[in-house]
């Protein structure tokens, strides 16, 4: 029975044999596929091919040990052995002067031998999910590596000559154990200015889930940096150097120890994605009314006790979110926000909401659980495509009717329903229920 089957799903550079296959001598190999085929050490069929095999896949085997004639594959460009029961990578890997893509994420493997420098054509390493505690200097050679992935490692500092590394695009050091990004990222922040000349080329910087304190502002350096994400950190304060990030679609905050934000993150004009919740922020910065490209904009878990009025300039604005803080009324500039198709203030001190709130048209889902709201202003009427209003967490239905009534001081039209006045859940003062646990 053969391991696999022909497939189309994967381009590949010759052809794609199955796991016994006819050896003559005119025929040409460059590709083979063994994945998935509980194998325990890597077939011998293999080294009948040295001279031609360009991809080797071993994907989701048992394979415990790699053997040496498997490195006189001097063409592979392309090996791939994630999830296996790899140890360590043999010294023997220079001999692939040719490789170009290794993958041996999800093994047990603790270093790279220092010669993986030889590898000099490599450009894309993922080695996520290894108990790998540091890269030897030898790495920093791979001056061709564009993509880097060591997620969920055991990192706590890379080698002080990263910075050589000038053609990275993406780099993911997520769920570590980094702490100080100096100390273990000398190329972004310390570096000889040539080298941040080169490395400015760098697109994506995932960080989230380490121990990171500080993010120095030479980060704003890194001009083509379309997406950062250092979620999940220690972070107390964000150097207004971060403007200098130019490029920056999405900026990730979760999760920290934010107290506030600089006024110079309105000068990052092209970002679509701003989450900073799950912090200590008590105000948003007016320059946020800048950003007019956000799309998404989530400060839930802060002790936020009002909001910009500046927010009405996010005209792009499709979600936003402002849970779990301390709000007790809107600016009536949030009705500007005219393409806002999901509003969430759940547990908040909202007593009342600015009728302003009706020139929303395009709203779908509006979560307003967990206030003091007595009643809704009737211009709620014009929210034609509302298909989910949320009064309540115990409510059984996403939209329950509302009745008109006359406003007892004022006499103007408002709507309620039994929900009404609310009856906040959380204890005076606190926000009992941390959006980190949703």
């Amino acid at each position: 029975v053969q391991c696999l089957e022909m497939t189309t799903k994967r381009k590949l550079i010759g052809r794609l044999v199955p796991c016994r296959c006819f050896r003559g001598e005119e025929e040409v190999i460059s590709v083979l596929d063994y994945s998935h085929c509980s194998l325990q050490q890597v077939p011998k069929e293999i080294f009948s091919f040295e001279r031609t095999l360009e991809e080797l896949y071993l994907d989701a085997n048992q394979i415990e040990e790699l053997p040496k004639q498997l490195f006189n594959c001097q063409a592979l460009k392309k090996l791939s052995m994630p999830d296996n029961d790899l140890s360590n990578l043999p010294t023997t890997i220079a001999s692939l002067v040719n490789l170009k893509e290794l993958d041996i994420s999800k093994n047990g493997i603790q270093e790279f031998p220092d010669n993986i420098k030889c590898c000099k054509g490599l450009s894309v390493v993922e080695a996520s999910v290894n108990p790998i505690t540091k890269l030897p200097d030898g790495f920093t050679q791979l001056l061709n590596l564009t993509q880097l992935f060591l997620n969920d490692a055991f990192l706590e500092y890379l080698p002080a000559n990263f910075g050589r590394l000038s053609k990275l695009r993406i780099l993911e050091l997520r769920e570590n154990h980094l702490k100080t990004m100096p100390k273990m990222s000398v190329f972004l922040f310390t570096c000889q200015p040539e080298v941040l000349e080169q490395i400015h080329n760098l697109k994506e910087l995932w960080l989230d889930n380490n121990s990171l304190q500080t993010i120095p502002g030479s980060i704003g350096k890194l001009r083509q940096l379309r997406y950062l994400d250092l979620a999940k950190n220690r972070i107390e304060t964000l150097d207004a150097d971060i403007s200098g990030c130019e490029a920056l679609e999405d900026l990730l905050l979760s999760s920290n120890m934010l107290q506030h934000l600089p006024d110079s993150i309105g000068m990052l004009k092209k970002l679509t994605t701003l989450k900073v919740d799950d912090n200590q922020l008590t105000s948003l910065p007016n320059t946020i009314g800048s950003l007019s490209l956000l799309e998404e904009l989530d400060c839930s878990c802060n002790e936020l006790e009002s909001l910009p009025p500046t927010i009405g300039y996010l005209h792009s604005l499709r979600t936003f979110a402002a849970d779990e803080n301390f709000l007790s009324e809107l600016p009536r500039e949030i009705g500007n926000c005219k393409n806002v198709t999901v509003m969430s203030l759940r547990s908040n001190k909202l007593e009342f909401l600015p009728d302003e709130i009706g020139q929303m048209t395009k709203l779908r889902v509006l979560n307003l659980s967990d206030n003091r709201l007595k009643n809704l202003p009737f211009t709620f009427t014009k929210l034609k495509d509302l298909a989910a209003l949320w009064l309540s967490d115990n409510q059984s239905k996403a939209l329950i009717p509302l009745q008109t009534e006359a406003h007892p001081e004022t006499k103007q039209k408002v709507l309620t329903n039994y929900m009404f006045p609310q009856q906040p859940r959380h204890d005076e003062g606190t926000n009992s229920f941390c959006c980190s646990s949703i």
